[in-house]
């Protein structure tokens, strides 16, 4: 065995193109083995093993070691398993981004929604609070074109529908979605450098066979257990306030109400 180390090339069992082309450690398979000054250097697909062959110098270091790329994590578990905490700490521990990946859906529609979308949001009482159309006319803090605002219906971009489906109905993203979002964690700066610690990414087989599809390769992955009194403790409080804040919401509204009323009625 010790051997067979120490003929195996730089990048040990790990990829040397994928390494330099991508800046990820994706490990070789022995089928797609090669060898070159008495070395043996293992790449994770044959196009990759044809293509250092053609050109080895590239992928090979020389006068300095290899350098190897930054720390990647992805950091999994259901909803209320405490991720998001854990993740924060970590990537102040390493030095590293910390990414939250349904927060950084919702960044990207916001602009246009105007507010989170998803089940937890009250998207399903947007009309509780309206005011009355007879009473619009009377409140003097909507202005024509302020209501008329109010009304126009937003457009998104196809791209921007399927990301509301999926925090919405939990529809899965397209990897042309995926496209324009994860690689760049992965290929381009301040990531790329600095490595990040992924909260809640993937979320379904199919989200981690687009990973390995697009050679995308964590260095950890981490799955969060927790019984289901924990994550109960944790949501509880946080949904009673919630809850509290809307019953106060609709007294403040149903006294605005009573008050556009009165001044009808004058």
């Amino acid at each position: 065995t010790k051997q067979k180390k120490r003929h195996m090339g730089d990048t040990k069992h790990f990829c040397p193109v994928s390494l330099k082309e991508n800046f990820v450690l994706y490990p070789g398979l022995q089928e797609h083995a090669a060898k070159y000054k008495e070395k043996i250097y293992y790449f994770s697909t044959s196009e990759y093993r044809d293509k250092f062959l053609k050109n080895p110098e590239e992928y090979v270091a020389h006068k300095e070691p290899l350098q190897a790329p930054p720390l990647r994590v992805c950091l999994l578990g259901i909803h209320g398993a405490g991720k998001s905490t854990c993740a924060r700490q970590i990537a102040d521990k390493l030095g590293i981004f910390h990414i939250q990946f349904e927060e950084y859906l919702q960044e990207l529609i916001l602009p246009k929604t105007k507010k989170k979308v998803g089940p937890s949001s009250d998207e399903d009482r947007e009309d509780d609070n309206k005011i009355p159309e007879e009473l619009e006319d009377l409140s003097q803090t909507m202005t024509k074109t302020e209501t008329e605002k109010s009304k126009e219906e937003v457009k998104l971009t196809e791209e921007e529908e399927a990301i509301k489906a999926n925090l919405m109905d939990n529809m899965e993203l397209p990897p042309k979605v995926l496209d324009k979002i994860v690689p760049d964690w992965w290929k381009k700066e301040p990531f790329r450098s600095t490595g990040f610690i992924l909260d809640g990414f993937p979320r379904t087989l199919d989200e981690a066979r687009y990973l390995s599809e697009r050679g995308l390769c964590p260095d950890v992955a981490v799955y969060i257990q927790v019984e289901e009194e924990d994550v109960l403790e944790r949501l509880f409080p946080l949904r009673l306030k919630k809850w509290k804040d809307r019953r106060q919401e609709k007294k403040e509204y149903k006294k605005k109400l009573k008050e556009l009323k009165a001044k009808n009625r004058v």
